[in-house]
């Protein structure tokens, strides 16, 4: 039985996680496939520009990264701390860059009056946001949604581009993160798309 995630990740032990995310349906998320001739290398750019585009916007750093043929390596640093320390306005803002948000949000950030039933329905929302935006399962969800929503219109297909979920490993302390940051450099090395870290692209 899979591990909760709520139990995998605690930040009392440590806020450096290594996250992996692998296709099914023998899907090439980047790469040539070598059945059908048909080169995804385009979708390393994909990954790339969403994660850091995601970076900007949760309180989650972005260590390192190696995206392979059919996998995702990330390594996270949450910074739970940030997130309690921004503004209601700034969490706010934040939010509305990546989702929607709601028609008490916009009303918040157009400086509208609110009534006290708005204010509380407010502070409830705030603090989701606010959780959220220092979540791993939150940030590699919103990651891996829009790439399989992008794969799979290119590929001219419905259902499950990514396995049910990503891995997340504990990096509990320096010799483990330093061991894990070495791992994923290396990964493009290993698999000779490069022949050092130095000329690996979307790294």
């Amino acid at each position: 039985m899979a591990t909760a995630r709520s139990r995998q990740v605690s930040l009392v032990d440590t806020k450096y996680y290594h996250c992996i995310s692998r296709c099914v349906r023998r899907a090439f998320l980047c790469g040539e496939d070598k059945v059908t001739g048909k080169s995804y290398e385009h979708r390393r750019g994909w990954v790339e520009e969403k994660l850091l585009q995601l970076a900007k916007v949760f309180c989650i750093d972005v260590c390192a990264y190696a995206v392979m043929s059919n996998h995702t390596h990330i390594v996270l640093y949450v910074d739970d701390k940030k997130a309690k320390r921004l503004t209601d306005k700034a969490i706010i803002i934040r939010w509305h860059k990546q989702f929607k948000g709601t028609w008490l949000t916009h009303k918040f950030i157009n400086g509208e009056s609110l009534t006290n039933s708005e204010r509380c329905l407010l502070s409830e929302l705030l603090e989701k946001y606010r959780t959220r935006l220092a979540d791993i399962s939150w940030f590699m969800r919103t990651l891996n949604e829009d790439i399989a929503r992008k794969a799979n219109r290119e590929d001219g297909c419905t259902g499950r581009f990514w396995e049910g979920r990503f891995k997340s490993q504990a990096l509990l302390d320096e010799a483990a993160l330093a061991a894990c940051l070495a791992y994923v450099d290396l990964n493009p090395v290993r698999a000779k798309i490069a022949e050092t870290p130095e000329e690996s692209d979307h790294t």
